[in-house]
């Protein structure tokens, strides 16, 4: 008798085991960024394509401080899919504690990579700012600190000679945060690494006369970071900005860690792919996301769940 209510309890809690994995996979957490960047509407749009396209999915969105806090957070199991620059993301995979990184996160492992993020540094037209020299002196925000938009601050603007020192003032603020400060004139230039069109600087194109900072070829090469690839903000993209701007742009990733399971993160990233228009319909950079271009650059292991998708549809043999 004793011997057949262990072998019970032993049923039992193997069951409730399993269920409670189950559930726990039932819960997708999507990590984003500020409100009033891209990360945010592609996230709210990416929850809602999960919980129609999974079944019993509970999906949610979480507005945080983007690249380097979604890893921390994923490294720590508070998240299940987070969107990242690609840079942040190498950085965290190796370890950098300048960075954010105080240790290597190893849980970490690839979705897919997305869209590019084109660095942007835009100053009001009243400041005088026309090259990346004549920032030296200026008031400038470069994003919330630790983000991967201030990672791309300090890169590209120690490639153009200059250190935060160099500044009368450095704000670090989101995006939205830092447009009303150029609107009050308590700042000259905002740096802003997001998809074109971001909607912070629309509204900021709208709202006072701008000029975009080029950056150029050469200022590029000397980032030293293959992740960093010399691009173009075409014109009229913000309203007074008649033409082409060459600049810098820097790969997103979307990411998960090795405790999602695979059948998860499987169904994860099929929906992803199967369901674009979505996205897309969030934000103009959900237009330029192709699947073929899903594993280009991946500073990192591949989840199973996701190795799985790709050989299913080729792109891995």
């Amino acid at each position: 008798m004793t011997c057949q209510l262990t072998r019970r309890v032993a049923a039992f809690a193997a069951a409730l085991s399993l269920c409670t994995a189950a559930n726990a996979a039932d819960f997708i957490n999507v990590l984003t960024g500020g409100t009033s960047g891209v990360y945010y509407p592609m996230g709210v749009a990416l929850s809602q394509v999960y919980g129609k396209a999974m079944p019993g999915a509970k999906a949610s969105v979480q507005a945080t401080k983007a690249s380097a806090e979604n890893l921390n957070l994923l490294q720590a199991g508070r998240g299940e899919v987070a969107f990242t620059l690609g840079d942040a993301l190498s950085d965290a995979w190796k370890g950098d504690a300048e960075a954010g990184f105080a240790a290597p996160l190893k849980k970490l492992r690839g979705l897919a990579g997305i869209y590019p993020n084109y660095i942007q540094i835009v100053a009001s037209a009243d400041s005088g700012i026309k090259t990346l020299a004549d920032l030296k002196g200026k008031r400038i925000s470069v994003g919330a600190p630790k983000s991967g938009t201030e990672l791309n601050a300090r890169a590209v603007l120690k490639a153009a000679g200059l250190s935060y020192k160099d500044f009368a003032k450095v704000e670090y603020l989101p995006f939205g945060e830092s447009v009303e400060l150029m609107k009050n004139r308590q700042l000259d230039v905002t740096l802003q690494s997001a998809g074109l069109g971001v909607s912070a600087l629309r509204d900021l194109s709208v709202s006072m006369k701008i000029v975009v900072v080029e950056v150029p070829a050469d200022i590029v090469a000397k980032v030293g970071d293959a992740a960093y690839q010399p691009t173009v903000i075409p014109a009229n993209t913000y309203e007074g900005q008649t033409k082409d701007v060459q600049s810098i742009a820097i790969q997103n990733f979307l990411v998960t860690h090795e405790g999602v399971s695979a059948d998860t993160v499987y169904k994860m990233t099929k929906a992803l792919w199967e369901n674009l228009d979505a996205i897309a319909a969030a934000h103009a950079s959900g237009k330029t996301i192709k699947r073929e271009n899903a594993l280009k650059g991946m500073p990192l292991p591949l989840h199973p769940g996701a190795e799985k998708y790709y050989r299913e549809v080729g792109l891995l043999k």
